[in-house]
């Protein structure tokens, strides 16, 4: 057989061509850059490039008549027959499939080659590129990312067990520190009340701020869409900022549109969460004059849109302050920072969330003259509520017509949060049975009847989902109505809020807990 036999696979060139055919090939061989082989239907080498002894040491002249598999990885020549197969089995028309694997050098080392291939007649063509670097690349970034990953996941799981681990605590400082504060107290008293109490508030939205922001930067917060009603949803932050307004001796001012009234569809927390970082802001950088709210409704081709525009006469901000605005840990410079305190987290969580619902949130200012931000969220309309099912949480509670006091279950492990639910209860007359672990919590249920149940989700021998789950199941044997029971959790989480409901329980209610938030809890739970 001459060599012109096999470089020309149809065999149909003239005579008079095939001299320069064999040089043209020939010439192909020894300045391809590429691995260049050439094999019969038996596997073995009938002429190999130069760049085989270039790249893996081996002499062309020495493959011709060897098996060219020979020089395969073990475990790469499985897949190699496979693709050999696929090779000699493909029909005309059918795509060229390429396929990787390792060839061994003359050192005995191996590089990894990516082929291509075509048969025919009885003759194998193939072309193969040595591409050890970019898989050595590709895989070094898998490893990266996957690294990435798993430290991402440590740092979002760290801290929210960092936030149960503070939230216990806190949940004690606040909860006591609030019944303190509804006992006859002389000015002083009351005064050094409320600087723990602000104290407090403000360490308890920096664990949820850190929280927030963990779980963006892991892809891992997840918005609700449900009913609710505008107006209860931004009364507390409001409310909230009428008293600190008031303490700095500033005015609020709110003007609200009455298309901006009602019940939407959308996230009532992140929109609160907005709305208090911008608040919150403006009354920190604001010594004199007033802080101005306005909430609108808009109308647009895409949707109706919600929209905050927060207003204050403060220290403002430069045009090159205003490019880092909202990076996260950072604020318009560092004298702000030494001045005011903050983390930086505030607008940067605001814009994060604005993104997540599809809005859009902007800034304007100039230093000395104060600041504006305007929010604008898609939001649309929701049903509104049958009349005489509006509820308004806080009240006082009731549970029936009859006399007897709220019989309330309190499922809790740590003393001070037992002592806080004592407290908070004690001035509803309520009558209140307090065990430490879920198990008890089943045993007391199966022996008692309670109006509520108030079940820690973290506690020893059975958890609060567990027990829950059980009390599900001891209410459907018995064929009993489903008793209210209330989460109270320091687990703070979406995903932990998620696990309550899905458990069984009717609402999961975040640690520290005050009052106002036991107290609407049960009130939203409890049948009037």
């Amino acid at each position: 057989m001459t060599q012109a036999s096999f470089i020309d696979p149809q065999g149909d060139a003239p005579a008079r061509d095939r001299g320069a055919w064999d040089l043209d090939i020939g010439t192909f061989f020894e300045v391809s850059l590429d691995l260049l082989v050439i094999r019969d239907i038996e596997g073995r080498v009938l002429k190999a490039s130069r760049s085989w002894h270039t790249i893996l040491g081996h002499d062309p002249k020495d493959m011709e008549g060897l098996p060219l598999l020979r020089l395969v990885h073990a475990d790469d020549l499985p897949g190699t027959q496979n693709s050999v197969k696929e090779v000699e089995q493909r029909r005309p028309g059918d795509p060229v499939l390429g396929f990787i694997n390792r060839y061994r050098h003359r050192d005995g080392g191996y590089r990894t080659l990516e082929w291509r291939a075509q048969r025919f007649g009885d003759r194998i063509y193939g072309v193969a590129r040595d591409v050890t670097e970019r898989v050595a690349a590709e895989r070094e970034l898998l490893e990266a990312k996957a690294t990435a990953e798993a430290a991402s996941r440590a740092k979002t799981d760290f801290l929210a067990n960092m936030s149960h681990e503070v939230r216990t605590p806190l949940n004690g400082v606040i909860g006591i520190i609030d019944a303190l504060s509804r006992t006859p107290l002389s000015p002083e008293q009351a005064e050094m009340v409320g600087l723990v109490r602000d104290s407090g508030v403000i360490l308890e939205r920096l664990v949820s701020d850190f929280l927030i922001v963990s779980k963006i930067e892991a892809g891992q917060l997840e918005l609700e869409n449900r009913p609710f009603d505008l107006d209860e949803a931004l009364r507390p932050y409001i409310e909230v900022t009428r008293h600190r307004v008031d303490d700095k001796g500033l005015v609020l001012k709110v003007e609200r549109h009455e298309a901006a009234k009602g019940r939407f569809l959308g996230d009532p927390t992140r929109i609160g969460q907005i709305l208090s970082n911008l608040l919150s802001n403006a009354v920190k950088f604001t010594e004199q004059g007033q802080v101005t709210l306005r909430i609108s409704q808009s109308e647009a081709p895409d949707g109706d849109r919600l929209i905050f525009e927060v207003e204050d006469t403060g220290v403002g901000f430069s045009a090159d302050q205003a490019a880092r605005l909202f990076d996260r840990f950072s604020q318009a410079d560092e004298t702000i920072s030494r001045r005011f305190g903050g983390t930086g987290l505030g607008l940067s969580i605001c814009r994060s969330l604005t993104d997540l619902m599809g809005g859009k949130i902007t800034a304007t200012s100039e230093p000395g003259q104060g600041s504006r931000f305007v929010v604008s969220i898609p939001l649309s309309r929701a049903e509104p509520l049958p009349d005489g099912e509006v509820q308004h949480p806080g009240a006082p509670v009731s549970h029936s017509a009859s006399d007897r006091p709220l019989r309330v279950l309190l499922a809790e492990d740590h003393p001070t949060n037992q002592r806080v639910v004592q407290l908070i209860l004690a001035s509803q007359a309520a009558e209140l049975v307090t065990v430490e672990d879920g198990l008890q919590a089943v045993s007391a249920f199966e022996s008692s009847v309670f109006d509520v149940v108030l079940m820690d989700m973290q506690m020893p021998h059975m958890d609060g989902l567990a027990a829950t789950r059980a009390i599900r199941a001891l209410e459907a044997k018995r064929g009993a109505s489903p008793t209210p029971i209330i989460m109270l959790s320091a687990n703070a989480m979406a995903e932990h809020q998620n696990e309550a409901l899905a458990a069984g329980a009717d609402i999961h209610v975040a640690k520290p807990i005050t009052a106002a938030s036991l107290l609407g809890g049960i009130q939203a739970v409890v049948a009037i």
